[in-house]
């Protein structure tokens, strides 16, 4: 793929690819897309006064206390027995912003870009971003919500329900090639879950969701065998398989009084330990094709880590005596083509590019999130990539070009007299890219 020409990185940047940003679901999602027998039983939104119930910091449930002083109206999803708030941090932009993240909002509080698809292509406009992955919400990262839920048979009524939305109408019609789909497999059963692959990607999926650690989840390790069947689907599907921070269900913390500033500053460990764990199994290794990816946990531990894992590998008689049966070659020697991370402040990876692999690195906005950088991404990244002192080249490599590559979205960018063009809101119709 030839590379697009940019202006220089003091002038405007290449128009974003962001790998990571979410949707929060419309409440009218699940009402007219399962199967009648189920309909009655839809997960839907209510609306409740009242406060949200913790263990520690885990949310335990709902409480109808009209006069707790933290009682407020939220919306709800419900979903058999589960009772979900729709919380502030969920959907942390404008004046919802100014909340704390688990105090429950409602959708007429919070910015219609997060739900509704002709506002989101707007938000996108204004922010300088022509295409976007698009986590879940009310299901969780992954699926988790499915995943737990009693009755198997109605959770994945509910799944391909809510992928067939994802495929169908969030990415459909005027977002098609902008919104680029993330869908979700039924973890309870990788069978069932290769066949979902399969399914999704005929419809035209880019990526699955898994977790970063099944383990947490109380399901087999990638170790195990036990995934082969969703690994072999996704790579002979061409679906990268995706791993967002929080797909364990857990966040890195060192103790029940520590800050959320503690918790906060160590969310890539997630991504951290994950890393290992794939460059340590020899799915890599089994699956040539198959492409990962890490959303939100930044880079600049990946040099260490490599440096480490060759270190393991070549010392191997002292831990595994066929450790190189597994993995016949240096851990490091899989991450190009194949292991890709994302950055929304990272200036540390960018400046260790060299040693991650420039080709690796890809840009993220989190919309709509607290960590998000709208509607200034466009400058935050100029800022970064500024102080890393990135070239032309680079810039267009992190910003959109590793992406398109990772994703494999070349035909999704719209072409015209074999020249590529972007269709953003820039005043002109199309701006000629190369």
């Amino acid at each position: 793929m030839s590379r697009e020409n940019e202006d220089d990185i003091g002038q405007d940047l290449p128009h974003i690819i962001s790998v990571d940003d979410h949707v929060v679901e419309p409440p009218d999602l699940f009402l007219n897309a399962l199967p009648s027998q189920f309909r009655d039983r839809a997960p839907h939104v209510e609306s409740r006064f009242g406060r949200l119930v913790f263990e520690g910091e885990r949310y335990r449930g709902f409480a109808a206390d009209h006069d707790h002083p933290d009682s407020r109206w939220g919306d709800y999803w419900i979903y058999d027995d589960l009772v979900w708030p729709m919380t502030a941090g969920y959907a942390a932009i404008g004046e919802i912003r100014k909340l704390e993240a688990m105090t429950p909002v409602t959708y007429e509080e919070i910015d219609p870009g997060c739900y509704k698809q002709f506002e989101r292509l707007e938000r996108m406009d204004q922010n300088g971003v022509e295409a976007s992955l698009c986590f879940p919400t009310m299901p969780r990262f992954c699926g988790q919500h499915f995943l737990e839920a009693k009755d198997k048979t109605f959770a994945l009524s509910c799944l391909r329900a809510y992928n067939d939305w994802t495929l169908e109408v969030w990415c459909a019609g005027k977002a098609s090639g902008r919104l680029v789909p993330v869908t979700l497999i039924p973890l309870w059963d990788p069978d069932l879950a290769a066949r979902e692959v399969i399914r999704c990607a005929k419809k035209g999926s880019r990526a699955i969701s898994f977790s970063e650690c099944p383990p947490a989840l109380n399901l087999p390790s990638i170790h195990s065998g036990h995934w082969d069947p969703v690994f072999r689907a996704c790579a002979s599907c061409d679906l990268v398989v995706n791993m967002h921070i929080g797909t364990a269900s857990r966040l890195p913390s060192t103790g029940g009084d520590s800050p959320p500033m503690v918790t906060i500053a160590l969310t890539f460990q997630n991504s951290q330990t994950a890393a290992v764990d794939w460059l340590s199994s020899g799915i890599l290794q089994r699956f040539p094709e198959l492409r990962i990816a890490f959303s939100e946990g930044q880079v600049g531990w990946l040099p260490f880590i490599l440096d480490r894992l060759d270190s393991v590998w070549h010392r191997h008689e002292l831990y595994e005596h066929d450790l190189r049966d597994r993995v016949p070659r240096l851990p490091s020697s899989y991450v190009e083509d194949r292991v890709f991370g994302c950055i929304f402040d990272d200036v540390v990876g960018l400046k260790n590019r060299d040693l991650i692999g420039v080709g690796q690195i890809m840009f993220e906005v989190d919309y709509p999130h607290a960590d998000s950088t709208f509607p200034h991404s466009v400058a935050a990244a100029r800022r970064l990539f500024d102080e890393a002192e990135l070239a032309p080249d680079e810039v267009w490599a992190v910003i959109r070009g590793n992406a398109i590559r990772c994703y494999g979205l070349e035909t999704q960018v719209n072409r015209a007299n074999g020249k590529r063009t972007s269709t953003l809101g820039t005043g002109n119709s199309a701006q000629e890219l190369a």
